[in-house]
């Protein structure tokens, strides 16, 4: 076989008073990375920690040319079928388009132009440390401003699966070295800031710090969110 493939376990961990240190959930991700520069990764998330909860099932298609192509999504939220979705990317047409269907808005159908944005978001944390990917570390420490479409705008990912767009804010913060129980790794330190007028979703997010591989696979090893949410993220198992 021609591609090659990266599988992981991350363990989320609350640090609210009285839970700290309690896992709160869980994610295994596989990423197959194949001979022309295309990547699709693939993510099962499990959040138990707060009511409700909410499992994720979500495959990602990125392109040669590092954009997206393809998301699709399926989630249950307090054990219940919240809905399923497909957002593609049609670069021809520069559009994105939807197809969903849930109990909250029945069989969904959109299409919006696309512009210029920069990737998909995808909820799972292994795809928020993969989109570290375009920053230029090179220009060494700086900020960017990106711009996303995602199926949701919940901090959670937990709404019906619909064409949602959020600004954020991408620090490249420097070259750190991390151990977590997957051991220890050369990493580049990042940092999402939500300095958007009306913040994701309505609400702004904490301050997002992430530790990923210094190299091209970008992989999540350790995240940090305190504010409202008060969570931790580390790397429990790599094989690659």
């Amino acid at each position: 076989m021609k591609h090659r493939t990266i599988s992981g376990k991350i363990r989320y961990v609350s640090m609210k008073p009285g839970r700290e240190g309690t896992e709160r959930g869980r994610e295994s991700f596989i990423f197959t990375h194949h001979s022309d520069g295309s990547v699709v990764m693939s993510a099962h998330c499990e959040i138990e920690e707060p009511d409700p909860t909410v499992m994720r099932d979500l495959v990602l298609h990125v392109g040669p040319d590092r954009m997206p192509r393809n998301l699709l999504v399926h989630l249950t939220v307090g054990d219940e079928f919240l809905g399923s979705g497909w957002m593609n990317y049609d670069p021809a047409e520069g559009t994105i388009s939807c197809e969903s269907d849930s109990p909250a808005l029945g069989r969904h159908s959109e299409v919006r132009e696309a512009g210029t944005f920069d990737a998909f978001g995808t909820h799972p944390v292994v795809g928020d440390g993969f989109s570290t990917r375009m920053m230029d570390v090179s220009q060494g420490p700086h900020r960017r401003r990106l711009r996303f479409f995602l199926p949701s705008p919940d901090h959670r990912g937990a709404t019906a699966p619909q064409i949602s767009e959020v600004t954020m804010t991408m620090e490249y913060v420097g070259e750190e070295e991390k151990t977590v129980p997957a051991g220890t790794f050369a990493c580049r330190h990042f940092r999402y800031v939500d300095d958007s007028e009306g913040g994701m979703g309505g609400e702004r997010h904490p301050d997002y710090d992430m530790w990923v591989t210094a190299d091209e696979d970008s992989i999540l090893v350790y995240g940090s969110i305190d504010g409202y949410m008060m969570n931790r993220y580390e790397l429990v198992e790599l094989s690659r």
